[in-house]
């Protein structure tokens, strides 16, 4: 997940050796029907590709992104020596509705700005389900696997589309979220509707008041307090808290930032299911790796943790003080492990 410039870049200095290796391509789905009822006019999901599909078409892993990030973002994870090989996985990165890539408030000419309808996780599901079969004819997939909101959306996957992968890894990711979870998104999205330059949307710059305080309380939440201590002197704070809310001004849209944050607040894969988790777990077939962190003060890992219970999914723990950050700042520890499970 990008949550904001200087987050971004934390994650960026955590996995190395980032270099551009897939070129942008773009799925036009023509109107995309929301659970809501509500439609995205002309609806167009960005997407990239490394390695090779092979003959059979049974090495594709679909990877969505994070809050707020972009495909871009995500290459890091793919290629020769990383978490995923190229040479033996076809790796789909896939940006969510909202990221300003896909279809979002800040790039729709038809439905521009809070004109831009509300979406859930399980409406970027049912997207990047057209794009696989519609646009790269792809009908099963070994796996699905994401980060943070891309971990919601892969609980979502095996839920919604329960046929159409082999393996699934959740990474820091939630089926649900929890009151703290839903307390922290909450926060961030008064503090963007509470500006008055904001204005209901209709800004002609980037509301900083605004996004500064959303900047403020993503970064309190994305590692522990142990981790900020021993990593930011006091006498390094103003300029570390100023760079953290202007690479959030420069590099996100306010409207974009509302969106996803409403799809992450209304995230319950058990929704359809009367919220029983068990009726939800019920559908699940394929064969999933959980990794929460332990530590995590964004997203919570209860509820990842409750529904590996009911699927009987197998579980990696991390443990580190870098909180949610933990996906990138142990990665050398758990990328044997999910190389090990998706070439079961």
């Amino acid at each position: 997940m990008r949550y904001g410039g200087l987050v971004f870049a934390l994650w960026i200095a955590f996995v190395p050796g980032v270099k551009a290796q897939g070129n942008l391509h773009f799925a036009s789905l023509g109107d995309c029907r929301l659970e809501s009822g509500q439609v995205i006019r002309n609806c167009r999901l960005g997407y990239r590709t490394v390695g090779k599909l092979n003959a059979a078409k049974s090495n594709a892993i679909l990877w969505p992104t994070w809050f707020m990030g972009t495909t871009k973002d995500l290459l890091s994870f793919a290629g020769p020596g990383k978490l995923l090989n190229t040479s033996q996985y076809y790796v789909i990165f896939v940006d969510a509705l909202g990221d300003g890539i896909s279809s979002s408030p800040s790039n729709s000419t038809l439905q521009p700005r809070m004109s831009f309808p509300k979406f859930t996780i399980r409406d970027m599901v049912n997207a990047e389900h057209d794009l696989l079969v519609r646009e790269l004819h792809i009908t099963h997939v070994l796996a699905v696997m994401g980060v943070s909101m891309g971990g919601m959306q892969t609980f979502q996957w095996i839920v919604s589309y329960p046929t159409f992968m082999k393996e699934a890894v959740p990474i820091v990711g939630s089926p649900r979220l929890t009151s703290y979870d839903l307390l922290l998104w909450t926060a961030e999205l008064h503090a963007i509707e509470e500006d008055p330059a904001w204005n209901h949307g209709n800004y002609t710059s980037q509301p900083k008041a605004g996004m500064d305080t959303a900047a403020d309380i993503h970064t309190l939440a994305l590692t522990t307090p142990q981790y900020r201590v021993e990593h930011t002197a006091p006498a390094q704070f103003p300029e570390f808290l100023k760079k953290s809310e202007e690479d959030t001004r420069r590099t996100h849209d306010a409207n974009d930032w509302i969106r996803q944050l409403q799809a992450m607040i209304a995230d319950d894969v058990s929704a359809p299911y009367g919220h029983s988790l068990q009726r939800a777990a019920a559908r699940v077939r394929a064969q999933v790796l959980v990794i929460p962190s332990l530590q995590d003060h964004m997203v919570d890992p209860i509820p990842a943790l409750n529904f590996a219970r009911l699927i009987h999914a197998r579980v990696f723990k991390l443990t580190s003080d870098c909180g949610h950050l933990a996906f990138s700042c142990e990665l050398a520890g758990y990328t044997p492990v999910v190389q090990a499970f998706l070439a079961q």
